[in-house]
């Protein structure tokens, strides 16, 4: 029996981060995400601070099984997820589904798989980053809320398996209203007028008019009327 139980996400990195712990290290796989909001129902609470239900995912029920055990033969459990938000849920929704404390459970990332990232992460363990999970299910809600309510408008409306979604709808009708920018537009024809003027002093000094002159005024009338100014 390992003293140490290390729970990551990829099954990929658990037999070499297993061979830079040592014998007291036992290193097992979540396989990503073991719990999320049911697929055949909304899942949120929204008369309820918009609290989302989660369920177990049935492909994840026996890795959950062999986690609960795993977990309570070990002294210490060590949660390394990986150290976004999806990370930091998953390492949350471990906490509460295989019912750890917080005496023996330790949160710990490292950005690189090598035995020096690894070993410090052992040596400078964190707690959860609530602030992290509840962007994570913030997110995940907003996903549900546009998908889930608005999707099934659209296969009545335009055509069956469209999708919507908070960032795809919200981009999509950005590019629209771009095209119909485009479409309406009517190019019109202007001109910049610049002079050189000579002062009494003999000195010559260039000079812009602010604004611009629209197509439909007479130029040779302008220009005529320019030459003939006086300038202060």
């Amino acid at each position: 029996m390992s003293k140490n139980l290390v729970i990551v996400e990829s099954p990929a990195k658990a037999k070499t981060i297993e061979k830079f712990l040592g014998n007291e290290f036992k290193v097992v796989s979540s396989n990503g995400h073991i719990a999320d909001l049911p697929s055949k129902e909304l899942g949120i609470n929204i008369d309820n601070n918009y609290e989302p239900k989660y369920i177990v995912n049935s492909d994840k029920k026996d890795i959950v099984k062999k986690l609960k055990k795993e977990s309570k033969t070990a002294e210490m459990v060590w949660l390394a997820s990986d150290e976004d938000r999806e990370g930091e849920a998953i390492a949350w929704h471990l906490y509460e589904l295989l019912g750890l404390n917080k005496n023996n459970t330790k949160r710990i990332v490292f950005r690189e798989i090598t035995k020096n990232a690894v070993l410090k992460s052992i040596q400078n363990p964190r707690e959860i980053n609530e602030s992290l999970v509840n962007a994570q299910q913030a997110r995940r809600v907003l996903d549900r809320l546009v998908g889930y309510k608005i999707s099934p408008v659209l296969w009545r409306k335009v055509k069956g398996g469209l999708s919507a979604g908070r960032v795809q709808s919200v981009a999509l009708r950005l590019i629209a209203d771009k095209e119909k920018e485009i479409e309406s537009f009517k190019p019109v024809k202007s001109f910049k007028v610049s002079a050189q003027f000579l002062t009494v002093d003999g000195e010559i000094f260039k000079a812009k008019h602010k604004s611009k002159i629209d197509e439909n005024i007479d130029l040779d009338t302008l220009i005529d009327s320019l030459k003939n100014a006086k300038f202060n």
